[in-house]
């Protein structure tokens, strides 16, 4: 289930959402997982604290190698060189999850700015997948996602 409270989007569990029913409103402080923001212009911003949905339901995923993810996980956009591996038939300006290599551990999440075939025949030091959000970010903005 999912509960917009301030600004915040969070998801719940209906057993975690009949328990907080119990608890007077002035004293729940937060419950669920959040996952994104309501922003003031009225648009929803995806948070990397819902990179663990994405990474299960994302159609269209990209692989990095070591010296990428490191880029990656900096606040960078990925550049060919960087890609491991990539799905197929990813079109341009879709979203993307970003993965590493090494064990499919989720880093983040972006879009592509080009699609599979013109990342394959694009130069080395080509964008090919803009970041939008990264696994950093919990070090980085640490006061802002609660």
């Amino acid at each position: 289930m999912i509960v917009t409270v301030d600004g915040a989007v969070s998801v719940f569990s209906e057993k975690l959402l009949k328990a907080a029913g119990c608890i007077p409103r002035k004293n729940l402080l937060s419950a669920g997982q959040c996952i994104g923001k309501i922003t003031k212009g009225r648009k929803f911003r995806l948070g990397i604290t819902a990179l663990h949905l994405i990474a299960r339901y994302a159609p269209h995923k990209v692989w990095l190698n070591p010296g990428g993810e490191q880029a990656f996980v900096y606040g960078n956009h990925i550049v060919k060189r960087h890609v491991g591996r990539l799905t197929a038939d990813m079109p341009s300006g879709a979203g993307v999850c970003v993965l590493s290599l090494n064990g499919d551990l989720p880093l983040g999440f972006g879009t592509s700015a080009k699609s599979t075939a013109e990342i394959h025949t694009a130069p080395t030091e080509a964008i090919s997948f803009y970041h939008h959000a990264d696994v950093g970010e919990y070090l980085r903005e640490e006061a802002d996602l609660v």
